[in-house]
């Protein structure tokens, strides 16, 4: 049985406790959050688990395997280094931290601890997602012309994630909350990217995250990458990761569903492969038993967060 903790008791934190519940090989034997309240409520949901309010006493006093930080990311430095140095195995949510010196930093300490990293990229296990990639694996849009990532709000932060840190410049936005996601998609598909030039939109409050960027990006063989990202508009919100080739169009549209057409047609729904589903949690045990798996570790991670500095830096 692998023994578990989760650090950060937040809507994400939350969601990824529920899997690592409904999994018979993982036992949530210790929970952290500086808030006692959520720990309590989160305790007496879960039954026979210790809670904390500091990390630091949970990687003293609980004997655990695995340990999943779902703070903010200004924190994920700080305790992920912990974590490593405790020997504990690690899943980290994205972004891997706040800046790219920290993210150099945990991808070097994985190294050298040799335990298993891993990040969370839901996508990478998503049926929708998962069909996008193997389609463009078989050829489906024929060489790449463009990749184009539209991400348009409404309003952000959304309704259901209404907190400081989400819609503060530090460590939040839209680039690096969902941005961050389709970055990691795009190097895992198509390989690396290249940032060429960018236009970012503030409000007039300095402390504001961006509400507006139009980003030019190439991968190694030149394609050209557009990302066109709005806040603060009329409409629902659209998150639409298109892939245009010589052959045809590809999009996967707001996470999950699929669109494309060959040349000549008309663009149509696609139909997901449930069978390409997978589960982040059971790649994680794999590995954990020495396995082979498949999960996005530090060095994607850093990866991602290189692109994603160069999107974010003034």
């Amino acid at each position: 049985m692998i023994q578990a903790a989760i650090i950060g008791l937040g809507a994400i934190g939350q969601r990824v406790l529920s899997n690592f519940i409904n999994h018979p090989e993982i036992k949530i034997s210790a929970i952290c959050d500086r808030n006692p309240d959520v720990t309590r409520e989160t305790s007496e949901k879960i039954g026979d688990v210790l809670s904390f309010t500091d990390h630091v006493l949970l990687l003293k006093e609980a004997d655990v395997d695995l340990v999943y930080i779902a703070v903010p990311p200004k924190y994920h430095h700080r305790i992920a280094a912990d974590v490593m140095l405790a020997g504990k195995h690690v899943l980290c949510e994205k972004p891997l931290a706040n800046s790219l010196e920290e993210a150099e930093s945990l991808a070097a300490l994985a190294d050298e601890k040799g335990i298993v990293h891993a990040m969370n990229f839901p996508l990478l296990y998503s049926a929708g997602s998962s069909t996008f990639a193997s389609l463009i694996k078989k050829g489906y849009i024929g060489k790449p012309r463009r990749l184009e990532l539209k991400m348009h709000f409404p309003a952000w932060p959304r309704p259901w994630q209404q907190n400081e840190w989400v819609a503060g410049k530090e460590q939040g936005g839209f680039v690096l909350e969902v941005g961050v996601h389709y970055i990691h998609q795009i190097q895992r598909i198509f390989g690396p990217v290249t940032v060429l030039d960018k236009s970012v939109q503030y409000p007039e409050d300095p402390n504001s995250c961006e509400i507006g960027i139009i980003a030019r990006l190439k991968l190694e063989d030149g394609t050209p990458v557009v990302i066109d990202g709005l806040s603060g508009i009329a409409g629902d919100e659209e998150i639409r990761f298109t892939a245009y080739g010589t052959e045809g169009t590809l999009s996967l549209l707001n996470w999950a569903d699929l669109e494309g057409g060959k040349l000549g047609e008309k663009v149509l729904p696609i139909e997901a492969d449930e069978s390409l589903t997978g589960s982040l949690v059971l790649e994680l045990t794999k590995a954990l038993k020495g396995e082979k798996a498949n999960l996005a570790d530090f060095h994607e991670g850093l990866h991602a967060q290189m692109v994603l500095e160069q999107l974010r830096g003034e």
